[in-house]
């Protein structure tokens, strides 16, 4: 046992563990998730927390938010000796937690007020304990077997549980294991023994003459979601197949807790004699639900380029996002704007999004750049894509014209990760323009830029890029409308697969012809509508409350197409394919029409 030097008393005395969780002591770690020089993130009891081990060895776990600006410190870096933010630079002490430096006044001591939240820690058996209202000692837990062994024990897998702590910890009395020597055979003929000590499990599992113990001590993370974490009493010859089999037997365990956590009883249906109506779940424009956000970091990353990171509100688990995904931003003037997530792989607990300042802004942009601060909440829809990644070909070309470069670098990194060849060829009018250098210094050699060229040097630039089509590769591009058509067709004419070649536009500069008039018959809804002059299907839809999601609705994104089972359309979008526009089978319902009086769709 070792523990962080300052720290309380570790187990072993002999006060009654207190009833409030609140002033227990709790696992928030293992010993080996603080590696050198890194920061580990947790919750416990609703609280976010960072743990960083300095080079001195002391454990430190603090309230995760810089005193600045609030940005969590467990996206800062950790020197050995202090914490740094990554936003300003503020520097914190080891143990104290006390500000150090603020690179704003390089010249000023910082107050010593300015002081982060500390809580003590304990490092015990493999773990690091700690508790959100410290006590005098740390209480000791029931477990004299792993005491008598504390330097023989072998740390087991931790392991999520979507269920409240007193669930698990009920469940955890009915968890069945063998003992090493005896893994072959069936948990189930296994004698066991349980002793429940507040949030600590000890399970005695006895065969024949092959006996072992372990704890099972529960971290309560927030309402409805634990994390267990097991000790073994004993280091057995065979650790890789005690391992396993006790891995294998916690997976069984979580499954089974949160199917009777969340499972909902099953009742009869009742006849009713008048039909009801629910009203419907959508929004008024059909976009998906909502989430929260905080602006956690605001900084500029190339002329008139700010990126923005956002963090999730109260530590609630953001959607799942993927390469090439984008975002509905909903901004607090009303309007509604898109825009690309440039996550790099593992980052769940933030979007980070890229946003230019448009010239000719009709009150995104220039919001975004003017009056969103640190500190201020958004609300974003869920992450969706018209433009998916493909990983699954052995070599990628990545076009960006300016900010076209979003969506791409969450693809590069994707890549990057999974050790797949890429070439990234990025178009900008200066040097100034480079955005995220960080990211594409991160991607070395792999990246050409090429600056400063005129329209008919950038064509000839593309000319001999795309000149030699690569057996199984593939082309994404992003970037300004003319420069998207230049590579759609140099493409066809060196004879790149139109398959193979994907792009997203930011903007539809088609002109619209909205004159004409026809029915849409909806095939699914047995439903006749009429789209007049100057309306949209969507629209149409949309008063009618047929379901379908949208999101650019000028036929760039590709969200609200449709299936086409009758009729000719008449394509004014800029996301179908040659070929899926003389195949006739999709439409774009915000922009396109039809060239005769009639439409049948799949819907």
């Amino acid at each position: 046992m070792t523990e962080s030097p300052a720290s309380p008393t570790p187990p072993g005395g002999s006060s009654t563990p207190p009833t409030d969780p609140d002033q227990r002591w709790h696992p928030v770690a293992t010993t080996v998730d603080l590696v050198p020089r890194t920061v580990y993130r947790t919750s416990l009891l609703n609280r976010e927390l960072v743990l960083w081990r300095a080079d001195d060895g002391f454990v430190n776990v603090w309230e995760n938010r810089c005193l600045h600006r609030g940005v969590r410190l467990s996206i800062g870096s950790n020197d050995g000796a202090e914490l740094i933010c990554r936003y300003h630079g503020w520097r914190y002490s080891n143990r104290s937690g006390g500000c150090t430096y603020v690179p704003a006044h390089p010249a000023d001591s910082p107050a010593r007020t300015i002081q982060n939240t500390t809580y003590p820690a304990v490092e015990h058996l493999g773990l690091i304990w700690t508790t959100g209202n410290p006590i005098d000692e740390m209480p000791p837990f029931a477990v004299p077997e792993l005491e008598a062994m504390a330097g023989e024990i072998l740390g087991l897998r931790n392991l999520p549980v979507a269920a409240p702590w007193q669930v698990v910890i009920a469940a955890l009395a009915e968890h069945r294991f063998c003992p090493p020597g005896a893994l072959d055979v069936d948990p189930a003929e296994a004698e066991m023994s349980a002793n429940t000590d507040g949030l600590a499990v000890t399970l005695t599992s006895s065969v024949g003459d092959h006996r072992s113990s372990a704890v099972f001590v529960v971290q309560p993370l927030e309402p409805g979601r634990s994390v267990v974490r097991p000790v073994l009493g004993e280091r057995p010859p065979d650790p890789i197949g005690v391992l396993r089999h006790h891995a294998t037997a916690l997976a069984r365990f979580a499954k089974a807790t949160e199917a009777r956590e969340w499972a909902t009883p099953t009742e009869q249906p009742v006849a009713l004699e008048n039909p009801v109506v629910l009203p419907s779940t959508s929004t008024a424009t059909r976009r998906s639900a909502l989430t929260e956000v905080t602006v956690a970091a605001k900084r500029l990353v190339a002329n008139h380029i700010i990126a923005l990171e956002l963090s999730p509100v109260d530590g609630v688990a953001l959607p799942t996002w993927q390469p090439g995904d984008h975002l509905d931003l909903h901004l607090p003037n009303g309007l509604i704007r898109q825009y690309s997530i440039t996550n790099r792989p593992g980052w769940s607990d933030r979007y980070r999004i890229g946003v230019k300042r448009e010239a000719a802004s009709r009150g995104g942009s220039a919001f975004l750049h003017d009056s969103i601060a640190v500190g201020d909440v958004l609300t974003v829809s869920e992450p969706r894509s018209g433009f998916p990644l493909r990983r699954n070909v052995p070599q990628t070309l990545f076009i960006a014209g300016g900010i076209g470069i979003t969506p791409l670098l969450s693809m590069a990194h994707a890549l990057s990760s999974m050790r797949l060849a890429f070439t990234f060829h990025y178009f900008t009018a200066d040097p100034a323009d480079i955005a995220f250098v960080d990211d594409l210094d991160y991607f070395g050699d792999v990246v050409k830029q090429h600056l400063g060229l005129s329209p008919h040097e950038t064509v000839a630039a593309l000319r001999e890029v795309l000149d030699r089509p690569e057996a199984g590769g593939q082309i994404y591009a992003c970037g300004p409308p003319p420069m998207l058509d230049a590579i759609r067709s140099i493409a066809a004419d060196a004879g790149w697969p139109d398959d193979a070649v994907r792009f997203e536009y930011f903007e539809n500069t088609t002109q619209i012809d909205a004159s004409s008039s026809f029915t849409v018959e909806l095939a699914r809804s047995a439903t006749t509508l009429t789209v007049s002059a100057g309306q949209t299907i969507l629209q149409v839809l949309r008063e009618h409350d047929i379901p379908i999601v949208s999101s650019c609705e000028q036929g760039a994104c590709g969200t609200c197409v449709a299936t086409v089972i009758d009729g000719e359309p008449h394509h004014q979008d800029v996301y179908l394919s040659a070929e899926e526009r003389a195949a006739g089978k999709l439409i774009l319902t915000c922009v396109s029409r039809t060239l005769a009086d009639r439409l049948v769709l799949d819907l």
